[in-house]
């Protein structure tokens, strides 16, 4: 998959507020091996400076070759004071500004029959990236998220996406229900998964460009999105416990969708 823009400054909460390391104002921060890698192979990044230790740098010229950004040398215990005692940096840490944000209906042109990811008030950053990683992994076209209750594309997520926020199209609306409104007007099929739903996620339509609407662990779907969605489905499980983490239950339908896409081409 190929790096993508976002509109910079679409989203200030995507960015960690106070002064840089470098002396500047506002600064997004991306750490670990991974999402720093990728973001350096990005063209669409601005970088503005890279913060490693010597073995990370190593590391980093041992994946990608040369660094052509400035690099700053520091401990271990730097960028713990910095990111945090629970941020896993792995030595590395890049200023940057935040990607372009793709327009909406740009988003739904360049799918091309590859599914849409759309999340409905899922907060947790962690499970954001998740989700981001396993659609670069099944090939989705992007996601979409609301403005309002969801997660910063800051270095928590990034770091989570493990480098799949330079490769995955993030499209925030203002109106979930509008939005999936836009989507069928264009002949997408809505599959809201839902674990009460009678219809196996197995067995409903691919035919047709598909967007996968997942909500929050614990509370799920609200009442309206599920009015909007063409289909609710249900991940088959046969166990004794009968829910996934969004980020799991994401994965097992991008797989999903990926077999049936791939088996229509075959013939």
């Amino acid at each position: 998959m190929k790096p993508y823009q976002r509109r910079s400054g679409a989203r200030d909460s995507g960015r960690l507020h106070g002064k840089s390391v470098s002396g500047g104002d506002e600064q997004l921060r991306l750490f670990g091996l991974h999402p720093v890698e990728a973001a350096l192979q990005n063209p669409a990044r601005i970088v503005k400076r890279l913060h490693a230790t010597e073995n990370a740098e190593r590391r980093l010229i041992d994946a990608i070759g040369p660094l052509t950004c400035a690099v700053e040398r520091v401990s271990p215990r730097d960028l713990d004071r910095i990111l945090g005692p629970d941020a896993v940096h792995q030595g590395v840490m890049l200023e940057t500004e935040p990607l372009d944000e793709p327009d909406f209906a740009t988003l739904i042109e360049a799918a091309n029959g590859h599914p849409l990811i759309v999340l409905d008030q899922v907060t947790d950053p962690h499970n954001v990236g998740a989700i981001l990683r396993s659609a670069a992994v099944f090939g989705a076209a992007g996601l979409v998220m609301t403005r309002r209750h969801s997660p910063p594309l800051n270095g928590v997520l990034a770091k989570s996406a493990s480098g799949a926020l330079e490769l995955v199209p993030v499209a925030l609306v203002g109106n979930l229900s509008q939005a999936l409104l836009e989507l069928r007007n264009v002949g997408f099929t809505l599959i809201g998964l839902d674990g009460s739903a009678e219809t196996a996620l197995e067995t409903t339509d691919w035919s047709q460009p598909t967007a996968l609407v997942m909500g929050a662990e614990g509370k799920g779907l609200r009442e309206l999105t599920q009015k909007t969605c063409d289909t609710l489905a249900r991940i088959t499980t046969d166990g004794p416990i009968a829910s996934l983490n969004v980020s799991n239950a994401a994965a097992i339908a991008l797989h999903t969708a990926a077999l049936a896409r791939l088996g229509a081409k075959s013939h």
